[in-house]
């Protein structure tokens, strides 16, 4: 191990851009297909891997939702989520928000039950074991209905006290945040925490709408912002957290080259950006790789890693104590 893989690795830091279900690992997909009896469109975990050179989002999200169909008990789910723990624990992950998609399970007529008891006895158990705190981000699936939405919400309802946040992912071209207004302000009546996928694909116009239309506490991706100094200024001015992506950038093709990835310039722009790992099993690496291939490929100093686990824990949905723990900790550390 590097002296930078230790540093990062030692330096406590939350994700706050996680999608669990994008942590399916191949291997943990065939046994689970094995174990629930169902059949994927791959010979083996080589098939799997290989599959993995998307030309875009909708491509990575096509092998995606088929690899979801693996999972369908409540174990499934605990499993799932109990794998992620163990490598984030690995990376010095002290804090996760985890992002779900029950839409993906409720259309295959798997329980919203089911799922959230699943992770939600994961979340415990990485808690005992690890010490790591998480919570929920309920996501709404862009390409479906508001209305689709609307009727998530209602199914979660029983649970609203172990969400921290609902979210707003999937495929992001063609479906502006504005579809999803009322949808949102009614979780924001409900008491919960905003955040929504923007400016990955879509436009700074996006950006702009899920600011002024969603409200949202929190922004996932942000890259294209750039492309608007007015809209980084806004974003600088209110404090608002990027949950950027490196791997997932490169992955997606949002960037060409990591060498080209904007993230120091961010940083230098003033704007709260973080470092996640968004769907890792299909992306290359979890939390500490892609702190890793930022550091290497944009040069990042120590003083801008620790910057970036900083603004993790002050761009969490954390209660305030808590944050400041996290930071008196970071900071005896740098």
């Amino acid at each position: 191990m590097t002296d930078l893989d230790s540093f990062i690795r030692a330096l406590p830091k939350a994700e706050l851009h996680l999608h669990i279900e994008g942590s399916l690992e191949p291997e943990l997909m065939f046994a689970l297909a094995e174990r629930n009896g169902v059949a994927i469109p791959y010979a083996s975990v080589e098939d799997v891997r290989a599959a993995y050179a998307f030309g875009n989002l909708q491509d990575f999200l096509d092998i995606y939702y088929a690899g979801a169909d693996v999972l369908r008990t409540q174990r499934d789910f605990h499993d799932l989520a109990a794998a992620y723990f163990d490598r984030a624990a690995a990376d010095g992950v002290v804090h996760a928000e985890l992002m779900f998609d029950p839409q993906t399970h409720t259309d295959r007529g798997i329980p919203f039950a089911t799922v959230i008891k699943g992770l939600l006895s994961a979340m415990a158990d990485a808690q005992a074991r690890h010490g790591i705190s998480s919570a929920l981000i309920l996501s709404f699936l862009r390409h479906l209905s508001e209305e689709a939405a609307f009727e998530t919400l209602a199914a979660a309802e029983p649970w609203l006290d172990q969400i921290a946040a609902v979210g707003l992912d999937s495929s992001e071209t063609g479906h502006p945040p504005e579809k999803f207004a009322r949808v949102f302000a009614a979780a924001r009546a409900k008491g919960l925490r905003l955040t929504a996928h923007a400016g990955e694909e879509g436009p700074p116009a996006y950006v702009y709408q899920a600011l002024d239309l969603l409200q949202v506490d929190r922004i996932d991706h942000g890259n294209r912002a750039l492309e608007d100094d007015a809209l980084v200024d806004r974003l600088v001015s209110d404090g608002m957290t990027l949950t950027v992506c490196p791997l997932s950038n490169l992955k997606l093709c949002v960037v060409d080259d990591l060498v080209n990835h904007p993230i120091d310039r961010m940083l230098d722009r003033g704007l709260r950006a973080t470092i996640n790992s968004d769907d890792p099993a299909y992306f290359g690496g979890y939390i500490a790789d892609n702190y890793r291939a930022a550091a290497v490929a944009r040069g990042l100093t120590r003083a801008q890693l620790g910057q970036l686990a900083r603004n993790s824990f002050t761009g969490s949905f954390l209660p305030p104590d808590a944050i400041a723990a996290h930071l008196e900790r970071l900071d005896a550390l740098l």
